[in-house]
């Protein structure tokens, strides 16, 4: 990590392009564009809005019919299939402090979250002692799980259920693969990207020990420096996404740098004007605002309030992003783009992203027009949780076998 003595124009350009101000900035941009016809590969047909809000309110219902609908976090996958591991979890921790059991479930959010990037369509994880077969998101939450519960992220055979920085910088790739049960039928993808980023964090960790402790260097200590954020027992949704940013922002590879800090999810697209430094970057940060909603819960077993939860975005990730392709509220120009695996940094992938932000925006607006809720009565959370990414995977298995997304992203285990 490099502690470069930063200007106050440099250091202002990093906090914008690590706020979802920027991101909504730029992806509006190329929004204004695709309602003009104006980008290469998409436009927008926002006449099928309605139609897309009312499949994902009818999907929503379908799950939560009083439409109580929990965060879109990465603790609803380690729920499904009725089995009742978060419950097993709560029981080893029992004997913890609050907020030790809060560090020990943000170790555990941070690693799985970190491993969620797309899995393939060839994988699977059978999981132990129930034989239940798991794929995509929620299939690498189970093993991530299970792992966890195992000790594979801990440097301390007697601490088990930590993640620590040795623990992530010694961790192996023949230990990784035998956690998710990869082998030459059961191929995952990204197997090293993954390992790389959980090693590059254990640096991370040691690099920065006011946050993560200058012993035992752990990411769970981050809800330690998040308390001391909050005020008056509210914490802003923004400030833990800042908190990660800043935190984990030196694990990203041959990312988009400025003065040396690496940006992360940040990508370049040429239909921006080119009128003052840095103006074509457009910012998505999907894993870190995936990773900040599912921090939310364990800070708000501690008692905080969390503020502003409509400022985050929408995740610009191919379920979401899918959903708009498949039912028509994006348009593709050029055929090319299904004929074709994409590298996430190019244009047709940054214009698919930004779109889906500023589209998942108009949706959760159209929704709580319908149902006559508030932004605080159904934040976008929620709407993505009942919602969006589960419109997205249905209506890709009715249109594909495999359910498969529209578009093929070939993906390094980092992004999607």
């Amino acid at each position: 990590m490099t502690f470069k003595l930063l200007s106050p124009e440099e250091t202002a350009t990093i906090a914008y392009f690590r706020s979802p101000t920027a991101i909504r900035d730029r992806c509006g941009q190329l929004f204004d564009l695709a309602c003009a016809d104006q980008l290469h590969y998409f436009r927008c047909d926002l006449s099928q809005l309605d139609r897309v809000a009312e499949y994902v309110l009818q999907v929503t219902r379908e799950s939560y019919p009083d439409l109580q609908v929990p965060f879109h976090s990465r603790w609803r996958h380690f729920e499904v299939g009725g089995q009742s591991r978060l419950a097993d979890l709560e029981a080893k921790l029992d004997g913890l402090t609050p907020l030790g059991k809060a560090q020990a479930k943000f170790d555990l959010a941070i690693v799985s979250v970190l491993l969620d990037a797309g899995a393939g369509d060839r994988w699977q994880y059978t999981e132990p002692g129930t034989g239940q077969v798991w794929r995509r998101s929620e299939g690498l939450a189970i093993a991530s799980f299970h792992a966890f519960c195992q000790g594979v992220f801990s440097s301390d055979p007697k601490v088990p259920l930590q993640a620590d920085a040795i623990g992530l910088q010694t961790l192996t790739e023949d230990a990784l693969r035998n956690a998710f049960q990869v082998s030459a039928e059961n191929s995952l993808v990204g197997v090293q990207g993954r390992l790389q980023l959980l090693q590059k964090l254990g640096d991370s960790l040691q690099q920065q020990p006011t946050v993560f402790g200058s012993q035992n260097s752990r990411p769970g200590l981050l809800a330690n420096y998040l308390l001391g954020q909050a005020s008056h027992g509210q914490l802003e949704a923004s400030t833990v996404l800042g908190a990660v940013l800043s935190s984990f922002g030196a694990i990203w590879p041959g990312r988009l740098t400025i003065a040396e800090n690496n940006l992360g999810d940040v990508w370049v697209h040429p239909a921006l004007p080119n009128d003052r430094p840095h103006s074509k970057l457009v910012p998505f940060h999907k894993l870190s605002q995936w990773l900040t909603y599912s921090l939310l819960e364990p800070l708000q077993a501690l008692g905080l309030e969390i503020t502003g939860l409509d400022t985050l975005t929408g995740l610009p990730e191919y379920r979401n992003g899918g959903l708009c392709v498949d039912l028509g509220l994006l348009q593709i120009k050029d055929p090319i783009v299904l004929q074709q695996t994409h590298l996430p940094g190019s244009e047709a992938i940054v214009e698919w992203r930004a779109l889906t932000v500023i589209l998942l925006d108009r949706m959760a607006e159209t929704i709580r027009q319908q149902l006559k809720l508030t932004a605080t009565d159904l934040p976008l959370v929620k709407i993505l949780q009942g919602g969006t990414w589960v419109a997205g995977r249905r209506i890709a298995s009715s249109l594909r076998p495999d359910g498969s997304p529209p578009i093929q992203i070939e993906s390094d285990g980092t992004v999607f």
